[in-house]
C-alpha cells in the first residue's frame, strides 16, 4: 500500500530547508570574504630590498676602533708623563711643515675624500640590484627573483616561438634585451609572436616594475 503524496513533500521539506540554509551561508562568507591584491593592483610598499653591506661596516667599524685604540693608548701615555709616539710626532711634524698644494698632502685628500664618497654611497643605495622585487600578494610578505632566474624564464618562452634558433636573454633592472636567432619564417612574423609571448612571460614573472622589452631578430650568420 503506497503512502499518501502529502508524506513525501513533507520529508522532502527539511532537505529543501538544508539547501537554502547552505546557500545562504555561502552568499554571507563570500560577502565576508576579501580577496588578497592581485597583480594588477597598487605597487604601494614594493621596494627594493636593502643589503646589510655587512663587511663593509665591519671592516670600517674594525679601523675606526684600531685608530681610537691606538690614539687612546698615546694620550694616556702621554697624560702619564711618557714622550708620544713616534708616529704622531712625525704626523703632526709633517702637517705641520708640508704646504697644502703638496703632491702628497693632495693624494691623501683625495683618498679621503673617495673613501667618504664611497661610504656615502653605500649609506644611501639599496644595492642588491640582481633582485627583482616582486608585487605583493600578501601586506606581511616579500619576494624578489634574481634577474638570472628572470632571463632564463623569458629565454625558455621564446624557444617556444615557432622559427627560433637560439635566444639571449640580458634582464636588467629596467630593461630586458632579448637578441633571438631565427632560421626560418619571416623575421617580422617571428619578431611579433615573440613580442606577444614575452610581453605575457614579464607579466607571468609577477615583477613589481616590468621590465622594458626590446627585441632583436636576425639570421644565423654563415659559416665557414
Amino acid at each position: 500500500m503506497s503512502e499518501p503524496q502529502g508524506s513525501e513533500s513533507t520529508r522532502q521539506l527539511p532537505v529543501v530547508e538544508k539547501v537554502a540554509e547552505s546557500e545562504l551561508d555561502q552568499a554571507a562568507s563570500a560577502a565576508d570574504h576579501t580577496p588578497l591584491p592581485t597583480l594588477d593592483d597598487a605597487e604601494d610598499g614594493n621596494g627594493r630590498f636593502w643589503s646589510a653591506r655587512r663587511v663593509p661596516a665591519g671592516v670600517l667599524a674594525l679601523l675606526v676602533l684600531a685608530a681610537a685604540g691606538l690614539l687612546l693608548y698615546d694620550v694616556v701615555a702621554v697624560r702619564a708623563d711618557r714622550p708620544a709616539m713616534h708616529w704622531r710626532r712625525s704626523l703632526a711634524r709633517e702637517l705641520a711643515e708640508r704646504p697644502l698644494d703638496d703632491t702628497w698632502v693632495l693624494v691623501g685628500a683625495g683618498v679621503a675624500t673617495a673613501l667618504g664618497l664611497w661610504l656615502l654611497v653605500l649609506a644611501a643605495t639599496p644595492g642588491l640590484r640582481d633582485l627583482l622585487t616582486m608585487r605583493r600578494a600578501h601586506p606581511d610578505v616579500r619576494a624578489a627573483l634574481h634577474r638570472d632566474a628572470a632571463a632564463t624564464v623569458l629565454r625558455d618562452r621564446a624557444m617556444e616561438v615557432s622559427g627560433v634558433q637560439s635566444v639571449r636573454v640580458r634582464m636588467r633592472r629596467r630593461k630586458a634585451d632579448v637578441r633571438a636567432v631565427s632560421h626560418f619564417r619571416e623575421l617580422d612574423d617571428v619578431r611579433a609572436d615573440l613580442d606577444a609571448t614575452l610581453a605575457d612571460g614579464v607579466r607571468g614573472l609577477g615583477l613589481a616594475r616590468r621590465p622594458a622589452l626590446s627585441v632583436h631578430v636576425a639570421r644565423p650568420g654563415r659559416k665557414g
